[in-house]
């Protein structure tokens, strides 16, 4: 074999290992995405797809609305199956109402706004994002694209569990204009039991964003805390949580 060929063959082979390195040691899109969410995925352009508008592409498969309609249904099924978790006793009619706060825009752009989805989003100049009720939409919309991305990369596992760590977790946020503080003192009134004490157990995260941890004691005995984003709406979730306890 000519020596050319050889020196040839060496280069080339040199070429495709350090290809192959570098496509290892490059870093994923949208770190602080992937981070917050807890999730790597095996396949980025999916990601990439549910943080693309339809005003960059028209494509199907290169902007989010494929994605935004597999998530939705998504987020569907698992809500349902935990509010039938944790309401055995409850009807059709409290099931609806529950998801139905879970799964509204308004809600679901507050998750989105958390998790800062629109700060990454590909879209247009065309789309005017300072108009409020355009921006609420895109978020909302962001949050079941990026669940439909997970389930189609990971499949139900790791979607599940960003919807229990968002969507359920601050699911008292959604429900909060039902007073289960009022509810549960009434309760123990109602039930001859000893006024509700509410302990502030722990507050975290950065000043912006912080989380306030609230448990409720009752005659001595405490019950699961309760979360929220300030003191009241976990004290509201704390409240609910014994208030399931005591009826369940």
């Amino acid at each position: 074999m000519p020596l050319s060929s050889c020196a040839s063959g060496k280069i080339s082979m040199g070429l495709i290992t350090a290809l192959k390195s570098a496509l290892k040691s490059a870093p994923a899109p949208h770190p602080e995405i992937t981070k917050t969410i807890g999730y790597q995925f095996k396949k980025p352009e999916y990601l990439e797809q549910a943080l693309t508008h339809r005003s960059v592409t028209p494509e199907p498969r290169k902007n989010y609305e494929r994605l935004e309609f597999l998530g939705d249904a998504v987020i569907d099924i698992i809500i349902s199956r935990e509010l039938m978790r944790h309401y055995p006793e409850g009807d059709e009619g409290l099931l609806t109402k529950k998801r139905a706060a879970l799964v509204q825009q308004s809600f679901l752009a507050r998750i989105g706004n958390m998790l800062d989805l629109s700060d990454n989003l590909n879209v247009e100049s065309s789309v005017d994002l300072t108009n409020e009720k355009v921006a609420l939409k895109q978020q909302a919309n962001l949050v079941e694209a990026l669940i439909g991305a997970v389930y189609l990369d990971g499949g139900i596992k790791p979607a599940k569990k960003i919807i229990l760590d968002t969507i359920w977790k601050y699911r008292i946020e959604a429900w909060k204009t039902i007073n289960y503080k009022g509810q549960l003192i009434e309760y123990c009134h109602a039930n001859a039991i000893n006024n509700p004490k509410f302990h502030l157990v722990n507050v975290s995260g950065p000043d912006h964003q912080k989380m306030f941890e609230v448990q409720v004691t009752i005659n001595g005995h405490d019950y699961p805390t309760g979360v929220g984003t300030d003191k009241k709406s976990a004290e509201q979730s704390a409240a609910q949580m014994a208030l399931d306890s005591l009826t369940a």
